[in-house]
């Protein structure tokens, strides 16, 4: 009895066995049919192209239709204004007034904003004075007649023909206007000494006195005499100062001297200088308290004349600052404590 029952179910697990690889058999053979399915579909779906299908030209985008000159005029007057939905320009009347607010609150911020940083930086600076100064100390020098700067300082002129000097006279009698000796005398007062005029005890807003500086001493070249500035008789005059600098004492107690000479070429050709009313700056026009606060001042003036200048020769010239404290020989700035210039006179 127990050899039959344990035969009996080694059979059963082997039947059951069977049937599971059956099952499993069918099952695999069910996926491969659906796999093949769909492979034959793809295989219906991408069918090679026909001659038809070829032909490019029914592919091109159809031309729009060209419009006429009243439907784009229909068209304008609609975005213009469009009747059916009440819009202005594709927006309606509370897309426009939000527009407007936004952008009307914007702008106003930002001026608002401006205007704030504009009153802070003009409350934190002095009107008088720099806050820093950065200016290059050592003064500059420029000279009268300068008809031409943008090709130098340039004389070259006929004393027997007027309307080649005439420019430069002209010129001069402009430059000397402010120091006519009335001008002065109302506006300045007369100073005495060769020491600098110091105001710092008064208050920043006061305004400052300033020393007359006469036309009349400047002598020959002060067109009083000589309406010609001595160039109608080959004898011209030239003026010479020196730039303004805010609080700068010139010299350190010393006079700034000028001179004059021939920059290139031989010195006979120049011949004898003159300076009126001297060649000196005088310390008393200094320090200079500024366009505020120094409203009638006037800068000291050198006049310097040629009274034996060769003619028909062209010379370089250069008159130069000398003093404590003065660059007069910078390679990159020809105008630092020095000022070039070509004379030529002819007959």
């Amino acid at each position: 009895m127990e050899r039959d029952s344990t035969a009996g179910g080694a059979e059963d697990l082997l039947l059951e066995d069977k049937v599971s690889k059956l099952r499993a058999g069918s099952l695999h053979k069910h996926e491969l049919a659906e796999a093949m399915g769909v492979e034959q579909e793809g295989l219906v779906e991408h069918q090679p192209l026909q001659q038809d299908d070829l032909n490019f030209e029914k592919w091109k985008p159809k031309p729009k239709p060209k419009r006429t000159l009243h439907e784009k005029i229909d068209d304008l007057k609609t975005y213009l204004w469009n009747t059916e939905t009440k819009e202005f320009m594709g927006r309606s009347g509370k897309s426009w007034s939000l527009i407007l607010l936004f952008y009307s609150a914007l702008y106003i911020f930002l001026a608002a904003m401006f205007a704030g940083c504009m009153c802070c930086l003009m409350w934190s600076i002095s009107p008088y004075a720099p806050t820093y100064n950065d200016r290059v100390m050592p003064p500059g020098m420029t000279m009268f007649p300068h008809v031409d700067v943008a090709h130098g300082f340039d004389i070259a002129f006929n004393a027997s023909d007027r309307s080649s000097w005439k420019k430069y006279a002209k010129a001069l009698e402009a430059h000397l206007k402010p120091y006519d000796d009335g001008v002065q005398d109302r506006r300045n007062i007369n100073c005495e000494g060769n020491t600098y005029f110091m105001q710092d005890d008064l208050e920043e807003s006061a305004e400052r006195k300033a020393c007359q500086f006469k036309r009349s001493w400047l002598g020959e070249c002060s067109g009083m005499k000589d309406k010609d500035f001595g160039y109608s008789k080959g004898k011209p005059c030239i003026l010479v100062k020196m730039n303004r600098i805010l609080g700068y004492l010139p010299g350190q107690g010393t006079p700034v001297n000028v001179t004059c000479g021939v920059k290139k070429g031989s010195t006979e050709g120049l011949g004898e200088v003159q300076f009126f009313p001297e060649n000196i700056f005088n310390l008393r026009y200094y320090p200079y308290y500024g366009k505020l606060r120094h409203v009638n001042y006037s800068s000291p003036l050198v006049a310097v004349r040629f009274p034996s200048v060769q003619y028909d020769t062209q010379l370089h010239v250069q008159c130069k600052l000398n003093g404590k404290g003065i660059i007069n020989d910078s390679a990159t700035d020809r105008f630092l404590g020095s000022v070039s210039f070509t004379l030529e006179v002819g007959a």
